[in-house]
């Protein structure tokens, strides 16, 4: 069963451990500050209960940020990611929100493709933004 809900502070190691087998972008300290934004949801999707994909966004005033976007390895091309994205645009269509921002590795080619499907437009970059000293795109979708 696919189930898609507001993560808690109870599910920071969950994301900690499915962030370290996939992109490795926060270490644990960084997923617990996540979860004491203000301003910031965490989703994630779950197959079976166990957390397989997460989403971490923060509002401001009219936009959504997507902070963090990963679905574990062996559940990628398979259409989770999908729901996961298609249920936060309805989400932040249900708020109200103007836009939805991101940024992404120019390097990651799968990403920036996926993100495409969902008419995400290339607006700017951050040059070596990343440690591996890849550019940032930063990619944005009116709402």
């Amino acid at each position: 069963m696919i189930l898609i809900k507001e993560l808690s502070h109870n599910d920071a190691d969950l994301c900690f451990q499915l962030d370290s087998s996939t992109i490795s972008l926060w270490n644990k300290k960084q997923w617990e500050n996540e979860f004491n934004k203000k301003g910031g949801n965490i989703l994630g999707i779950l197959f079976s209960e166990k957390i397989i994909g997460i989403c971490s966004f923060s509002i401001v005033l009219d936009e959504a940020q997507i902070n963090y976007f990963s679905v574990s390895t062996k559940f990628r091309r398979k259409g989770y990611g999908t729901l996961l994205m298609k249920h936060l645009i309805k989400k932040c269509e249900l708020f109200n929100l103007k836009k939805l921002l991101l940024e992404v590795s120019e390097e990651n080619k799968i990403a920036i493709e996926f993100y495409d499907k969902f008419d995400f437009l290339t607006v700017g970059f951050r040059k070596k933004f990343y440690i591996d000293g890849s550019n940032a795109l930063l990619k944005e979708k009116y709402l």
